[in-house]
């Protein structure tokens, strides 16, 4: 029993032994490996609130230590500056994960480097909306490696580990225990979860689960997809793609609005960052934005309406509405896919004999734009560098007053020498930031005016409270404003020029402002009588939660003539892609590809989000979180319902992915032709 014992106690010291000299002579690697998973922690705290799961921390760790690993093969005088310069990279990758989704509510995909190159257009936007204070928190790891490999070069660290250290057998082990913590993360991980990491799509679901460092790896793979996709995977996705297309069920088009508007002229309006509530937003008795307003009681207002945009903002709107498809999981369409073939609006107008064009008072590079137009099938694009008078220069470009003024003249010309036309005219003056430095459009008021008693006269005045005034969100209530005049110039002088005659006018908002949450606390909890915002203990305070937040993001989609004799509100929840369909419908065309559904030729509608999340009348799904907002109590839903809506989702965002990828639609006409042509033979 004593030998036993002295055994026990001599294994002890010599495990304590080795544990004391590891900790003596890696010090320098162990700040990197406790650095990098703090700071990745950290990014997650502050953004997905994901606190106690354990899985991203192992995925993480699992990462770190392998990339570590090979640091040992380094003699020790050369291997801080290895390990600081992955804790820089890793850092900056924090940085920059914590900015985007500041502005995005999701995480930044390498593909993106190529869209980045618009950045140079909105640098404003980018200081003003999306830097925050706590995005620079992470610098503390720069710091840490600084300060401790300066103590370790005073303890003349490095010269005294280099006569201990054995590199190649300490790479060894790292390597084997990273690659066992990976195993140990995989052992916790489900069919749902590796699913959702293969198809990329859900960042956020995939950062809570697998951590930033796996996540970012994994984008790269899928970020190569454009140039490695024709060589893999074209026959699966091929087989499921004409496999969804046919178990499609046929809806039938025949309604009121069947071939109503056949024949007729379009002019579709991109307003720029225009969100639905604006139509019911009013400062002191004055609307924010009464064309608009106007605009939907005289017309087909679509008042549960959603962009359905990504990190591609305004041309992932304008993909979605004229293709019926949606952005793509991986990239943006107009940078990343542009040369793929799309059925398109325009083009299915231009077998009726319509003339496309498209017009837009900012350069023509701007989201690719000189590229892609053409390919979705515009004859011609008028655009800021070559075809408009720099007489009202603002922010990226001409002001939406100065535009406007500027295309009638132009679709003047283009109603006298073509039988029909559709034009897309691209607002601009209510792009981000929102400031007031120089805009023109500061007169509006967004303070708050009540009459009070003049305490020396004793008579009744106008006073005045802040209220919006010099917010981000009082800025965008001014330019929202602006746009909206402009707007009401616009049709006064398309109906001078006897332009509305035959002419429907389609308006769109194209995604919402892109502000913070934090931003419509003062609007909806502002107390006028004490200049102060209501805290939460307060009886009237609104709170502004995610599914809040969310649901707010609707934009309007209106469809109005001159004759009125189409009014009417639709509630149904609609998306982006439901656009092709219904105009379809009105105008006498058809996609066989379309995504979405004739609003007026179904009987529930689903809207599904880039992200995967998704929304119908009687629910909002966060497939984030696994979790939704019931929004009829008196309808509550059932597990079944919401499986439906996720698989449903899924394949939405599977096959627009695909079609878009592997360019499939040009493809699969391709060997349609070949077969019919080898049948008929």
């Amino acid at each position: 029993m004593k030998k036993i014992k002295e055994r026990t106690m001599y294994y002890l010291k010599q495990a304590k032994k080795r544990i004391t000299q590891y900790a003596k002579t890696n010090i320098l690697f162990t700040t990197f490996i406790i650095t990098s998973v703090l700071n990745s922690s950290l990014l997650r705290f502050l953004t997905v609130k994901n606190y106690i799961d354990i899985r991203p921390v192992l995925a993480d760790l699992s990462v770190v230590l392998m990339i570590g690993a090979f640091g040992y093969f380094l003699k020790p005088k050369n291997q801080f500056k290895y390990y600081f310069s992955w804790s820089l990279f890793f850092t900056i990758i924090c940085i920059i994960n914590s900015m985007y989704y500041t502005n995005y509510l999701s995480f930044v995909s390498a593909s993106l480097l190529a869209t980045s190159l618009q950045l140079k257009s909105v640098g404003d936007a980018v200081v003003q909306n999306v830097m925050e204070l706590k995005d620079f928190s992470y610098i503390w790891q720069i710091v840490a490696m600084l300060l401790v490999n300066r103590a370790l070069k005073k303890k003349q660290y490095y010269q005294n580990v280099t006569t201990l250290e054995n590199g190649k057998i300490r790479a060894l082990n790292t390597l084997v225990a990273g690659l066992i913590t990976l195993g140990f993360f995989i052992s916790m991980l489900n069919s749902v979860d590796i699913s959702r990491l293969s198809k990329q799509w859900n960042r956020e679901f995939i950062v809570m689960r697998f951590g930033l460092f796996v996540y970012q790896a994994n984008d790269v793979v899928a970020s190569v997809k454009p140039q490695i996709s024709p060589l893999f995977g074209y026959d699966e996705k091929a087989k499921a793609f004409r496999e969804y297309y046919a178990n499609q069920e046929q809806t039938s088009t025949q309604n009121k609005y069947t071939n109503v508007f056949k024949g007729k002229n379009i002019i579709v309006i991109h307003a720029e960052s225009i969100q639905n509530f604006l139509l019911d937003t009013q400062f002191n008795g004055q609307d924010v934005t009464p064309t608009l307003k106007k605009l939907a009681q005289e017309g087909l207002y679509f008042s549960n309406f959603y962009a359905q945009d990504s990190v591609g903002t305004s041309s992932d709107s304008e993909f979605t509405f004229s293709t019926s498809l949606m952005p793509t999981s991986s990239g943006t369409v107009f940078v990343n896919y542009w040369d793929r073939e799309y059925v398109t609006i325009q083009k299915l107008l231009k077998e009726q004999g319509y003339y496309t064009f498209s017009m837009h008072g900012n350069n023509g590079s701007m989201w690719n734009r000189n590229a892609v137009h053409p390919k979705l099938g515009y004859d011609y694009f008028f655009n800021y560098t070559k075809d408009f008078k720099i007489d009202e220069k603002l922010g990226l470009g001409l002001t939406d007053k100065s535009f406007f003024r500027q295309a009638i003249p132009k679709i003047q010309k283009i109603n006298k020498e073509q039988k029909n036309f559709f034009g897309t005219l691209i607002m601009l003056t209510n792009h981000t930031p929102f400031n007031d430095k120089g805009k023109p459009y500061s007169d509006f008021e967004v303070d708050y005016k009540y009459e009070t008693i003049d305490e020396e006269t004793g008579e009744t005045i106008t006073a005045s409270a802040p209220y919006m005034e010099g917010t981000k969100l009082g800025n965008y209530f001014k330019s929202a404003h602006y746009a909206d005049e402009a707007l009401a110039e616009f049709i006064e002088g398309m109906d001078q020029a006897g332009l509305l005659e035959n002419t429907v006018l389609v308006i769109y908002g194209d995604h919402d402002a892109k502000l913070k949450k934090s931003e419509y606390n003062r609007f909806y909890n502002y107390d006028p009588e004490t200049d102060t915002v209501r805290d939460a203990d307060d009886p009237e305070y609104k709170e502004i939660g995610f599914y809040q937040y969310e649901l707010n993001r609707k934009v309007p989609f209106i469809i109005w003539t001159k004759d009125h004799k189409y009014q009417e509100e639709i509630t149904e929840v609609m998306g982006m892609y439901d656009v092709l369909p219904t105009l379809g419908n009105m105008f006498g065309f058809k996609s066989p590809y379309a995504l979405g559904h004739d609003i007026f030729s179904i009987d529930e509608n689903v809207v599904v989000f880039p992200d995967g999340n998704w929304l119908t009348n009687k629910l909002y799904y966060n497939a984030q979180k696994g979790e939704s907002l019931s929004l009829q109590a008196e309808e509550p839903v059932n597990i079944d319902y919401v499986n439906h809506y996720n698989e449903y989702a899924e394949n939405i965002i599977s096959v627009s992915d695909s079609i878009i990828i592997y360019d499939l639609i040009k493809k699969t006409s391709e060997t349609d032709n070949l077969l019919k042509k080898y049948n008929n033979e």
